[in-house]
């Protein structure tokens, strides 16, 4: 049975779990003794710290600092797992793939071999405790849990700003992991309400509210950056960017006076007049009790608050600039480990 919208945005956000499939994203495998060195002169974040059995934020870009992909990589006893977002994934393949040559370094495209899903939600880390059993319930937030008896990854993350988990499975047990998760009460949802507690949770997604014209410092994706590790790919740009102190515009939220569709590209106009942005994705926020979105604002429209007109279909909508993420659930409330 499909849970309405109403239960199923509960579910994640008043104390119980929700299942999300996120077997769309790519994930490729890289192995080989020069997986590491290549890599790391590939991604934004520094390989070298990433130790066994932990996983990082880490973002691929090209030599103009735009963005090529946001992805994350988990360090697993078979190779590196670059886990990225479906609209990435040809073109990281198409990236790696350039070395395969050059060394030591192999490519396997796994995403159609594999699954990947996620609990969201308070109650999470009780139902991974159910399924899975203590040791993975209590793992901490950057390590990478191997089930023993199987070929399944456990880390801890978020996509909705509540405590989760991911899980990645050989696409023939999944269903069986599927069918013990909502055994213990966790409730499926589907993609629209997917997209609410996205947006609520101000996490941008590529083709959406960021693409290959995109600087990787105007996502707010500051933590899939290393400003200490040596030479990459785009790394002057970005450098020269934190020096200089800021972007020239930068992801914010939106929030709206009143409830209404506002389009993708809309334009935001300062109350004197001034375009200072556009709309890239929106929603009504059940927590909120309003419509909101994300968008890129001219750095100095940026406070907190400040008054804006967004234009959509001919019509003027009020709205104030309001910090990300929208919502401040229990992943943001907990400390990390």
């Amino acid at each position: 049975m499909i849970e309405s919208m109403q239960t199923q945005y509960a579910a994640v956000r008043d104390g119980g779990a929700g299942l999300i499939d996120l077997s769309a994203r790519g994930r490729i495998l890289v192995s080989g003794a020069d997986a590491q060195m290549f890599l790391n002169g590939l991604i934004t974040n520094d390989m070298k710290t990433l130790a066994p059995n932990t996983w990082m934020p880490a973002a691929f870009i090209n030599v103009q600092g735009r963005l090529i992909a946001a992805s994350r990589v988990l360090h697993r006893d078979d190779g590196y797992l670059i886990d990225t977002e479906a609209e990435t994934r040809e073109a990281v393949l198409k990236l790696l793939d350039r070395f395969t040559l050059a060394g030591d370094f192999r490519v396997t495209d796994v995403t159609d071999e594999t699954t990947q899903l996620s609990v969201q939600g308070r109650a999470a880390a009780n139902c991974i405790r159910e399924t899975f059993g203590a040791r993975a319930s209590e793992i901490e937030r950057r390590a990478v849990l191997r089930r023993s008896d199987s070929e399944t990854w456990i880390i801890r993350a978020t996509h909705t700003a509540e405590d989760g988990y991911d899980i990645f499975v050989d696409r023939e047990e999944s269903e069986g992991i599927r069918r013990k998760l909502t055994t213990v009460g966790v409730v499926p949802i589907d993609s629209d309400t997917q997209e609410t507690l996205r947006i609520e949770a101000g996490i941008p997604c590529f083709g959406i509210d960021m693409d290959d014209t995109t600087l990787l410092p105007e996502t707010n994706l500051e933590d899939e950056i290393s400003y200490s590790k040596g030479c990459y790919v785009g790394q002057e740009i970005v450098v020269r960017i934190k020096h200089r102190g800021h972007v020239a515009k930068k992801l914010t939220g939106i929030v709206f006076v009143s409830e209404h569709q506002v389009t993708k590209d809309a334009k935001i106009f300062s109350l004197d007049d001034q375009e200072i942005g556009r709309v890239t994705s929106s929603t009504f926020s059940p927590r909120l009790n309003k419509s909101i979105a994300l968008a890129y604002v001219k750095y100095d429209y940026l406070k907190p608050e400040t008054q804006v007109r967004v234009l959509s279909n001919q019509s003027e909508h009020a709205g104030e600039v309001r910090e990300l993420p929208f919502v401040s659930g229990s992943w943001l409330s907990t400390p990390e480990e």
